[in-house]
């Protein structure tokens, strides 16, 4: 079967110079210290149309599918995998299905989502709850016209600079204890860019990798959300999440076989330049066997993901193979990118080599979008 059509292999061309030529040397210069990914890369992208990938043409999307979705995800993460994420916060591209918006929220939303003037956060994880979504502690109780939400939440990557966020509550305390994943319901609040809205504080958390924008914590305290800001259906917000889980997940492997390209094309390139004995490492055999090693297990995952892609926009289910392209994918990306920094050995372990920041990379997405 022949994925890759003569539109796709140019999509992919002009992302592949997007990233290489606009994305890379902004990595390169801030990741070594922890710089935020700048107002102008991310309104080159936004003419670009990547935050409207999947968002219909009506609100200014460029209405295409998961495969597309993943082929530009791969490209910009081999630069910078921050980058190659923060177009999931249009929520165009998010695991928030686009059905879950009223027709007014549609109007008043995505054209400003679609040209990345107006990204999110989702805040799902918290304190005590990852994967667990059915045990959010969160809570929200209408009063009349707002809902009022208390609690807090962990783990909400760009929570800080989003121009709004998506809050998953518990609206309905009372729920069967077997049935906990009934009753939780999706808010959108509204904040200042760069700021957190009323009733609520917060702060980045320290981590080790994924710079370029923060990853928050942070507490509500009766914080008021007009009624109108309510998500899809009152409790049914376990459905919402999940069901964007596949595409998801799809993403998350190509954002993992892109970093693991980044970490290949880096270490064959350093292996041809480096002489030790006499001769460039590449012609030795052992560095050969890695480097062909690692080309295999990154091209075996690209194809698993092209099939997932493939099923996902014909409608056909596929929830285990995503899973197990996810699994497959960033256990691979882990691999690879550390075997890239054995290749270039103590330079391999200084920021002057960006495969250091693709393996610290790489091991984040063997966490996040299900352990």
């Amino acid at each position: 079967m022949t994925y890759l059509t003569e539109e796709r292999r140019m999509l992919q061309e002009a992302t592949r110079k997007f990233a290489m030529q606009e994305v890379l040397p902004i990595a390169n210069k801030l990741d070594p210290v922890k710089g935020e990914i700048p107002m102008a890369l991310r309104d080159k992208m936004g003419e670009m149309g990547y935050f409207g990938i999947k968002m219909p043409q009506e609100y200014g999307g460029l209405d295409m599918g998961c495969f597309e979705y993943c082929l530009i995800s791969e490209e910009l993460a081999r630069a910078w995998m921050s980058v190659g994420s923060i177009i999931r916060h249009s929520m165009a591209n998010s695991i928030i299905p686009m059905s879950a918006f009223s027709e007014r929220q549609k109007d008043k939303y995505f054209q400003k989502m679609a040209a990345g003037q107006f990204l999110g956060a989702l805040a799902m994880s918290e304190p005590g709850t990852g994967s667990d979504i059915s045990g959010l502690a969160a809570r929200a109780r209408r009063d009349g016209d707002h809902w009022v939400i208390n609690g807090s939440k962990y783990w909400c990557t760009f929570g800080d600079g989003a121009d709004f966020l998506v809050v998953i509550a518990r609206t309905d305390p009372n729920v069967d204890p077997a049935r906990r994943h009934l009753g939780l319901s999706a808010f959108i609040i509204e904040k200042p860019r760069g700021g957190w809205p009323p009733g609520i504080q917060g702060h980045p958390i320290p981590k080790i990798g994924y710079f370029g924008w923060n990853t928050c914590e942070f507490a509500m305290d009766n914080v008021r959300v007009p009624a109108e800001n309510l998500l899809g259906e009152e409790g049914k917000a376990f459905y919402l999440v999940t069901s964007g889980l596949e595409s998801s997940r799809a993403q998350t492997a190509a954002r993992a076989i892109g970093l693991a390209r980044g970490a290949l094309e880096d270490a064959t390139a350093y292996a041809k330049d480096r002489v030790q004995f006499g001769q460039a490492i590449a012609g030795f055999q052992a560095i050969r066997f890695k480097i062909a090693h690692m080309a295999a297990e990154i091209e075996c995952c690209r194809q698993l993901m092209y099939s997932v892609c493939t099923k996902i926009d014909e409608g056909v289910r596929c929830d285990t193979e995503a899973a197990m392209v996810k699994y497959l994918a960033t256990e691979m990306a882990e691999r690879v990118t550390s075997e890239a920094i054995q290749i270039l050995g103590g330079a391999g372990y200084t920021t002057h080599f960006a495969v250091e920041r693709y393996w610290r990379d790489a091991r984040l997405t063997k966490i996040f979008e299900g352990a």
